[in-house]
């Protein structure tokens, strides 16, 4: 396993001054917990700020919208590549938001950069959100969207010589991860799944849980408002985490699934949990690369304006696609890519 820190002098749990003051200048602007609003106001405040620090939408040569079948009805998605001599590798992204917000739009400029820096397609799924489309809806989207990526590569002037990544962050990671899992039952090609800042234990109470719980943009009691909208209709008594499609870190074995990389945060409440899943996939022989972006919060990988750290764990997860792709290293482009 391979772990970078961001800095060999920063506190990994001690917010960075940048991350400081971001953080107060986030409480002076008084916009409530998500988990104060009702589901449609806390989709459209998220949708408001969630580009609002992000990276500039990178220019690209092919943003398509597109519809692919699903096995609720049709799902939205959006295909993102830069120009190239030749097709280049497909990779599935999966949006965060807790399964109840966010959308393409929230996420257009990381899924920008990952075209760009990685050298690859990226393919944005709209997946169905709870409480409308509880659990298991989504994950059972985003292994519909991985069957019928890997089968239209060629239709899209993809590389079909190469197998598929999958990528998520937040929410998006974990629906990535128990994809993955799927896919290796199913016998899925799977070159990577890059995880970022994912839950992986269903909210299980931490001690990264408890320290970051208030104050550091992702709240402990956000994260059971997400857990309570996606509930399925006739959980089990100990739902969520005993639902590995939900908790992947509870998945009987890791053994086999796709090679990883993990980007965590030093001050998200997910932390712990997402650690503790990057040593199960090392424990079950899993290559896997783990970064740690110390002294920043969740979600910080969308914060690329205001925080280097963004485009630093940008340019890890571009060096992990590359590598699972054969593809050369490219030159770290920085924050003003």
């Amino acid at each position: 396993m391979l772990v970078r820190a961001m800095s060999p002098h920063q506190d990994l749990h001690q917010p960075t001054l940048a991350m400081s003051e971001l953080l107060t200048r986030i409480a002076r602007a008084g916009r409530p917990p998500l988990h104060h609003l009702s589901v449609a106001e806390a989709r459209t405040l998220y949708a408001a700020g969630a580009e609002v620090l992000d990276l500039p939408r990178a220019p690209l040569s092919r943003v398509e919208d597109l519809t692919l079948p699903g096995p609720g009805g049709p799902l939205r998605a959006r295909l993102y590549a830069a120009e190239q001599a030749t097709p280049p590798p497909a990779l599935l992204f999966l949006h965060g938001g807790g399964f109840v917000v966010g959308g393409l739009n929230t996420h257009d400029s990381l899924c920008r950069q990952l075209a760009l820096r990685a050298g690859c397609a990226v393919l944005a799924l709209d997946y169905r959100l709870a409480p409308e489309h509880r659990h298991p809806a989504a994950l059972r989207d985003a292994q519909a969207a991985l069957r019928w990526l890997i089968a239209s590569r060629a239709d899209l002037g993809l590389d079909a010589s190469v197998s598929p990544a999958m990528a998520g962050d937040s929410a998006g990671a974990t629906l990535a991860a128990s994809a993955a899992l799927h896919a290796r039952d199913e016998g899925l090609p799977l070159a990577m799944q890059l995880l970022i800042t994912p839950g992986t234990a269903g909210g299980a109470i931490t001690d990264s849980m408890q320290r970051f719980a208030r104050g550091h943009l992702l709240e402990a009691a956000t994260v059971h408002w997400f857990f309570a909208q996606a509930r399925p209709q006739s959980p089990s008594p100990r739902w969520p985490d005993d639902d590995p499609d939900f908790a992947p870190l509870n998945a009987v074995s890791l053994a086999g699934v796709a090679p990883a990389c993990v980007v965590l945060a030093g001050c998200d409440p997910l932390f712990d949990e997402g650690l503790a899943y990057a040593r199960r996939l090392e424990s079950a022989g899993v290559p896997t690369r783990l970064h740690l972006a110390a002294g920043v919060t969740h979600n910080f990988i969308k914060m690329g304006r205001a925080l280097p750290e963004a485009a630093v764990a940008l340019d890890v997860a571009a060096a992990a696609l590359r590598q699972a792709w054969n593809l050369p290293p490219n030159r770290p482009r920085g924050t003003t890519t």
